[in-house]
């Protein structure tokens, strides 16, 4: 435990486990009853302070012990002292692996790239398909201008404004007031999990804008699977007795199927890895690129960010293996 000199000891200092050890080269710091001096950025501070830390120490246990049990030491949830130490060792992912809270943070991530490339493919695959097979040559390049449009501005612009447009005073709101939907709205923010105070503020806010960012990424992808299709395949299935339903089901979406493949990489891995869309849209819960940014900035424990950063590498080979058996990088 540590008591900064204008801190109250319960509220605004906290000792937060992580494989940093300050104690090497703090040990030239302490003094009598423990006491660090103000300039900690020899130690590997983020910042000068210009109050002491007391450190505080259990009779009954030694420094060095309590220095390897607290290894970050934070004021004010900033941290004051921790300097990486560069050895081999499993104590990370045990840590990893011991902690229900990240594998939370996994299953939220993974169950909200899936939800979203789903949600993608749904969306992409009629367009696409009316694209490809009835719209004519002008109508074609509006729909892709208007596929590619959102692309060409910046993604925070995006972002920043599907947050006004999904608040509680935003045109969400009103429409829903103006068209006497405001019931179906509120019951949607009622769901369990998934709603919350406002869209803005919920994982379905977050799951509308994810979706919409990632959408072209699924559109063109599966728009270059269907042109692949010769018009001649689909004439054979009539001629052969087959019907328009039969058709889709049993020529037309195999043949198309590695596309949308193709296009889940895409969806799936940037909402996987994704920190921004979190951090501005949604509840306070972290996924996982903005736990790695949390864990390597603010709290500086860049061990564990360095863990949480291979569990996207191992669901995206596992997952790129299985895509290039299904001929997904033959529509890309």
């Amino acid at each position: 435990r540590a008591v900064g000199e204008h801190c109250h000891p319960a509220r605004d200092v906290a000792i937060v486990e992580g494989p940093l050890d300050i104690l090497d080269h703090a040990a030239p710091y302490l003094g009598a009853g423990g006491k660090i001096g103000p300039d900690l950025s020899a130690i590997g501070a983020s910042s000068p302070y210009d109050y002491l830390i007391n450190a505080i120490i259990r009779p009954e246990q030694d420094v060095k012990e309590v220095y390897r049990m607290h290894r970050v030491l934070t004021v004010d949830g900033l941290l004051v002292a921790g300097v990486m130490v560069r050895e081999v060792s499993l104590d990370t992912w045990k840590e990893f692996f011991r902690s229900p809270a990240h594998w939370d943070v996994v299953l939220r991530s993974a169950l909200m790239a899936a939800a979203v490339t789903l949600a993608s493919a749904l969306i992409a695959f009629p367009l696409a398909y009316y694209m490809v097979r009835y719209a004519g040559l002008r109508l074609k390049g509006l729909l892709y201008l208007a596929v590619m449009l959102p692309l060409w501005s910046s993604y925070l612009v995006r972002v920043y404004a599907w947050k006004l447009i999904l608040a509680k005073e935003g045109i969400v709101s009103w429409l829903a007031a103006q068209t006497h939907l405001s019931w179906l709205l509120e019951a949607l923010l009622a769901t369990p999990v998934v709603g919350g105070p406002s869209l803005s503020t919920s994982y379905l806010g977050t799951f509308t804008v994810f979706t919409y960012i990632w959408l072209p990424f699924m559109i063109l992808p599966i728009v270059a699977a269907l042109e692949r299709v010769p018009a001649t395949v689909i004439e054979a299935s009539g001629d052969l007795g087959a019907n328009p339903g039969q058709t889709f089901r049993r020529v037309i979406l195999p043949l198309a199927f590695p596309g949308v493949v193709a296009g889940s990489i895409f969806t799936f891995s940037l909402t996987l890895g994704d920190y921004i869309i979190p951090s501005i849209i949604g509840k306070s819960t972290p996924f996982l690129g903005e736990t790695v940014y949390r864990l390597q900035g603010t709290a500086g424990n860049i061990p564990l960010a360095a863990a949480f950063t291979v569990v996207p590498i191992v669901v995206m080979g596992v997952y790129l293996m299985i895509a290039k058996r299904l001929g997904a990088f033959d529509a890309l």
